[in-house]
């Protein structure tokens, strides 16, 4: 059905969540709040508050020129410059230009530097530092890409041999660039407007393979240096200096990024030495890690067509080599969130415990301090000088030729990786207010989603006891919440019945309009991990075909000279309440909300329009933008 006014109307449920003390203590000394925190006294409930929640989008995964890389692609623009970009200012790019959202601010944003060598390319770049005299610095700064692109794989080597001078890690360099994070985080916190958290990136990739995640505070109390993969690469001992900082007051989580980029090693059935899982091992996991980030600029991490060949729509944004190289990935499993989803329920079946119980977002992985940098026809890449034009990143024909020779190099050595980039993502959360407390508990509880850039709307709820004209109330989300749980919590069965899912999409003004709202199964059958995804509202008034659970085509095409799209196709929501017709009491289950614009013009495709050649055609001319909600997982009774 298509709705003009409904966007007002998508909020929800009271925050309150107990989070689990840990039991080591563990990491450096706490750094105490800045005097604003302890002076400034907040009001009970900020402008906006509503009980039933309303949506906020951000982005919880942005570098600046305090990351080692961002340094060396010649970033320069610092937290400070990040959080202006957030709030709608404008910012140098490294190439010179100027880059500003077009979409309008956003909610929340989290500055995510590197934690390795926190700040210390930049004082290597100070003739007066004793780090611009070690070997490795020299030529390490050039405004050339190619001699950048050599510079930074000499740096990743050297921390991948752990053959990077001690001097890096000197605990003074990453003390000052640490404090410059939090500092720029409190000043531009502004309660009720636009939330700042306090965060960074924990950077394991042993032999390569990523184990990126990034580490978010709840408040501005947080460790007085973050630990880091210099520490240690396993994620284990993140987790368990996470519950030391947990019993000292110090509340945070962690959100595993780029699994596509870890040749199946993030989300593995063994523990970091290969032993075998625990109820300990998921308990310490599910405690500190609630959420994983589902999509962003270096591929989008849901499914590939290898684990989900009957997802039509499982083909999208995949890049397929690691991070930061073009070594190809030889195993999809265990790098992507469905199969993990899968893994899990099925070792909740056979072993009792489920470490992969996950809530979804997106984020940006911008290296530009630009955060939300996600807009198909206004995209800058992500690293620096090192794709800063349309030739650089192989949007464009390279020499300024007017079409596409097939046997013409592209430029640059890292050019087929930067064409697999997307211009995505954005977190989502639903929360009562836009505030740190808000914002952080509906983390925590999982109520989130991941757009690929666009700002969809979704909510996704399932109960027994809906109303029968639940999806055309005026008051849905209050019986929603009365009635059901919502996304990221567990239904319990009730009396062998079979559960109602409440479906609502609502388009971005600033974006395409609907095409269709599906829901993603994965169950236990038969000692089995199985998946099926139903599509269950269809634009345009069109029948939904019950027996395959498919809509159809609805027409919407893409004029890729003009990047023009259907005025008069696809909805502006999408909205029903589902029934499961597969559905088994006695069979463990997870359902997420999976939300498809009409096909819009690739950043690619916009590149080649502006450029007046034609789009590179070994690209996708086109995207299917989407949204996904955090999972809903079914527990029967054992």
């Amino acid at each position: 059905m298509r709705m003009e006014t409904i966007g007002t109307r998508l909020l929800g449920l009271l925050a309150g969540t107990a989070l689990a003390a840990g039991a080591l203590a563990a990491g450096a000394d706490t750094v105490k709040p800045p005097a604003k925190s302890a002076t400034v006294a907040r009001p009970a409930h900020l402008p906006g508050y509503n009980t039933e929640r309303n949506a906020y989008f951000g982005d919880l995964h942005v570098h600046t020129k305090l990351s080692f890389d961002a340094y060396i692609f010649n970033v320069r623009a610092s937290p400070e410059d990040a959080y202006r970009f957030a709030k709608g200012g404008a910012i140098g790019h490294a190439q010179g230009y100027d880059i500003r959202l077009i979409g309008g601010p956003l909610d929340f944003v989290a500055v995510t530097d590197h934690s390795e060598f926190m700040g210390a390319l930049r004082e290597a770049d100070d003739p007066k530092s004793p780090l611009s005299k070690l070997p490795i610095v020299q030529g390490l700064f050039s405004p050339d890409h190619n001699q950048i692109a050599a510079a930074f794989t000499r740096v990743v080597t050297a921390m991948q041999a752990n053959k990077v001078p001690k001097e890096f890690s000197d605990p003074s360099i990453a003390g000052r660039a640490w404090r410059e994070v939090q500092d720029a985080a409190e000043h531009n916190n502004d309660p009720g407007r636009f939330t700042t958290l306090v965060g960074y990136e924990f950077t394991s990739a042993p032999d390569g393979r990523n184990l990126h995640r990034n580490v978010i505070f709840r408040t501005a109390k947080v460790p007085g240096l973050p630990f880091t993969a210099n520490n240690s690469r396993n994620p284990e001992d993140l987790w368990r200096t996470m519950d030391g900082w947990r019993a000292r007051g110090i509340e945070a989580l962690a959100i595993p990024h780029n699994s596509n980029g870890s040749d199946g090693l993030m989300f593995q059935t063994t523990k970091f030495d290969g032993s075998p899982m625990d109820k300990a091992y998921a308990d310490l996991r599910r405690r500190n890690e609630p959420l994983a980030e589902i999509t962003q600029i270096k591929g989008t991490s849901e499914t590939h067509p290898s684990l989900s060949p009957n997802d039509e729509w499982s083909n999208f944004e995949i890049m397929e080599s690691y991070i930061g190289s073009n070594k190809m990935i030889t195993k999809f499993a265990g790098g992507y969130v469905r199969e993990a989803l899968k893994d899990g329920i099925l070792m909740q079946e056979k072993h009792g415990f489920n470490p992969y119980k996950m809530g979804f977002i997106g984020s940006s992985d911008t290296h530009n301090a630009a955060p939300g940098s996600v807009e198909e026809r206004n995209f800058f890449s992500k690293v620096g000088r090192e794709d800063a034009t349309p030739e650089l990143r192989g949007s464009v024909p390279p020499g300024g030729a007017r079409t596409w020779d097939p046997k013409a190099p592209l430029p640059g050595a890292n050019t087929a990786r930067f064409q697999s980039w997307g211009a995505s993502g954005l977190a989502a959360v639903w929360a009562e207010e836009n505030s740190r407390d808000a914002i952080y508990a509906a983390l925590r509880r999982k109520e989130t989603f991941a757009t690929s850039g666009p700002r969809i709307k979704v909510r996704f709820f399932a109960g027994y006891d809906f109303p029968a004209d639940l999806a055309r109330r005026h008051d849905i989300v209050t019986q929603a919440y009365a009635h059901g749980v919502t996304m990221g919590g567990d239904l319990l069965p009730s009396r062998g019945r079979a559960p109602q899912f409440l479906v609502w999409g609502v388009r971005d003004p600033n974006s395409g309009y609907l095409q269709r709202a599906q829901i993603v199964k994965g169950w236990v059958e038969n000692g089995q991990a199985k998946e099926r995804v139903f599509d269950v509202a269809c634009s345009d008034h069109l029948p939904l075909d019950k027996t395959a659970w498919r809509c159809p085509n609805n027409g919407a095409k893409v004029d890729v000279a003009t990047c023009a799209t259907e005025r008069f196709k696809g909805d502006v929501e999408l909205r029903t309440v589902w029934t499961d017709p597969t559905f088994n009491p006695k069979q463990r289950a997870f359902y997420y909300v999976r939300v498809l614009e009409n096909p819009s013009c690739r950043w690619s495709t916009w590149d080649a329009l502006r450029n007046g050649t034609p789009p590179n055609p070994k690209l996708a001319a086109t995207i299917e933008e989407r949204a996904w909600s955090s999972p809903i997982w079914y527990e029967p009774r054992t």
